[in-house]
């Protein structure tokens, strides 16, 4: 049976694989990556299919779709230390935290996909990033076929980043290990979560009260994955929020939210795409099916039928906008499999 893409993304867009296996246990996976790099065949990990764009003439190789399960706790006083395989739906692996009361990773509520991506993206939201939790990565090198273990320190974590993104083709990430702390509460960092709970930035906020806080900003922004919802049928945020130097974020009008970052300064993309014209539901060609939001102008989403060659379209157009109006060059979030951005065309 062929199996197309475009059923195993979020975002709904890909031609049919060549060649579709499954992968339910670690050695599993080890093997067939291991036998298909050994052959020099192409291969493509899938996970939840929440950060991909996948080209409409699909994947000339093997998919393997990663369904390794399985998860193991420790506590150690108020440290509790889990270990999810990167199958392990995320969400489900956020709530079983907050149920159990424990914090570090609540503002990362809603983010659909599996735990072996997280590492990848350093996923972040709300104020949190799962780099602020990992404390080690299990993964095989496919460079020597060996399996290694690296700390949360060794994964170069950067913003959206990490060695694991830098070496796409390098890294397989098989578990990821966790240190979560059982207070029940945690710092909320983030103004829409606090005006949500009715709190300060900085205050302590109830771990549940946080992830149903984040949970209903996400539903209002179409970023919980809901059939009924063509907004969610996306790949999330679309664009990063830039990080600039001081003097190039000083350029942009007041207006602009910006917040300090490690490696300058970064600011919002949204605003930027908004500030060039783009508005909720914008389309570049009308009667396309790729569409802009109607609810959050960072994710593009297919209105139903869409092909990757009409997403790419928007994300051009959009990209080409904002870099006539401001000179910055906004950078994609997802992952391109067999199509590609290209150039930016104001």
């Amino acid at each position: 049976m062929t199996v197309r893409l475009s059923d195993r993304t979020t975002l709904g867009v890909g031609g049919p694989a060549a060649d579709f296996v499954v992968a339910s246990s670690e050695a599993e996976l080890i093997g067939y990556v291991t036998s298909l790099d050994a052959a020099g065949h192409p291969l493509l990990l899938l996970g939840g299919g929440s950060n991909l764009v996948c080209g409409d003439a699909g994947f000339d190789g093997t998919v393997i779709a990663t369904e390794v399960r399985g998860i193991t706790i420790r506590a150690d006083g108020d440290e509790i230390d889990v270990v999810a395989a990167c199958g392990e739906p995320w969400d489900e692996l956020v709530s079983q935290a907050a149920e159990a009361r424990w914090t570090g990773i609540e503002a990362l509520s809603g983010i659909p996909g599996l735990v072996g991506a997280t590492p990848i993206q350093n996923v972040g939201a709300y104020g949190q990033e799962v780099s602020q939790t990992i404390t080690h990565v299990r993964a095989l090198d496919r460079r020597t076929g060996t399996v290694v273990e690296l700390a949360g320190h060794e994964c170069a974590f950067t913003y959206r980043g990490s060695v694991f993104k830098e070496e796409t083709d390098r890294w397989v990430v098989l578990s990821v290990g966790f240190r979560l702390a059982a207070r029940g509460e945690s710092v909320v960092r983030y103004a829409q979560v606090a005006d949500a709970l009715g709190q300060q930035v900085g205050e302590a906020g109830d771990v549940q009260r946080i992830r149903d806080a984040v949970l209903a900003l996400r539903r209002a922004k179409g970023m919980v994955l809901d059939r009924d919802d063509p907004d969610t049928r996306s790949a999330g945020s679309f664009f990063t929020n830039p990080i600039l130097t001081e003097s190039a974020a000083a350029t942009l009008p007041s207006q602009c939210p910006r917040y300090v970052a490690s490696a300058g300064v970064k600011v919002s993309a949204a605003w930027l795409i908004e500030h060039s014209g783009v508005t909720r539901g914008w389309q570049a060609v009308a009667g396309s099916r790729a569409a802009v939001s109607s609810k959050h102008t960072l994710a593009i989403s297919n209105r139903g039928g869409a092909t990757a060659s009409e997403v790419i379209e928007l994300a051009r157009a959009i990209r080409g906008r904002v870099h006539s109006a401001f000179a910055i060059e906004l950078e994609a979030e997802p992952r391109f499999v067999n199509c590609d951005l290209g150039l930016i065309v104001d």
